[in-house]
């Protein structure tokens, strides 16, 4: 379980939770990619933790940490988080002292604009003050540009690709790999959740394409069956026939 290290307030002081804390900072991610990135990130990861009950996952959403960032109003979040060991419920923002844990899991979408900030001082943060346990990053226009890290006695260590290349999460038991494929009908490589045999998580529009297909199957194979009944149906009356004419009658046999 990871847990805010953090010096402990004043006794007599009551932290904001996130119904006073603010939510939106009215700003919108880089690109369109990013923002479809983020969700298949999310959507993919959604299903599987409704299964599981105990988790939650946001994106662009902010995280408070300590009462020193109430104070500088630094509220940025980051594009993908998870947490596991949690309610699966609806939040405004994610606030640590609340929840009594940061996230397991962060994924920072680089851009032209963030990837220096994303790759030093938000992973600072990320290292020494919210201490969560596996940071990632990704370039969705530049997808060689991928990289994790785990928290190893207080310093992120670099992840090893496995030989798929795929970069494992120990916290979720989850691969997160390359996809080449179609999302939103954009062909591209994207970032994807998967189990560690690689099967893809799929997104609520995969699954409901996934149920048709097994619709479509079952119709056919049910359409199968009542054709093989109709031929042999006809193939006995075919015979009872030639049996008549024969002067043979076929309940006699």
């Amino acid at each position: 379980m990871v847990t805010l290290i953090a010096s402990p307030p004043e006794t007599d002081l009551v932290l904001p939770g996130q119904d006073q804390l603010p939510a939106d900072d009215n700003q919108t991610m880089e690109t369109q990619r990013h923002k479809m990135q983020m969700d298949l990130l999310i959507e993919g990861l959604d299903s599987w933790l409704e299964q599981r009950q105990d988790g939650y996952v946001g994106g662009n959403m902010f995280i408070y940490y300590s009462q020193a960032q109430i104070k500088s109003q630094d509220f940025k979040g980051p594009d993908f988080f998870a947490v596991t060991g949690v309610l699966t419920k609806e939040r405004k923002s994610w606030v640590v002292w609340q929840e009594e844990k940061a996230p397991d899991v962060v994924i920072e979408l680089l851009s032209d604009s963030t990837a220096q900030y994303d790759k030093t001082d938000k992973k600072i943060v990320y290292q020494d003050k919210m201490r969560v346990t596996e940071y990632y990053w990704y370039d969705p226009w530049n997808p060689d540009d991928f990289a994790g890290f785990s928290l190893n006695h207080g310093q992120y260590e670099p992840k090893s690709f496995n030989e798929q290349g795929w970069l494992i999460s120990e916290s979720l038991g989850l691969a997160l790999l390359r996809w080449q494929g179609k999302y939103r009908n954009v062909e591209t490589d994207w970032l994807r959740w998967a189990t560690l045999e690689g099967e893809i998580l799929p997104t609520g529009q995969e699954l409901a394409q996934q149920e048709r297909q097994r619709a479509e199957q079952e119709r056919q194979r049910a359409e199968q069956e009542r054709q093989r009944a109709e031929q042999e149906r006809q193939r006995a009356e075919l015979l009872a026939n030639k049996l008549r004419e024969l002067g043979i009658n076929p309940h006699d046999l």
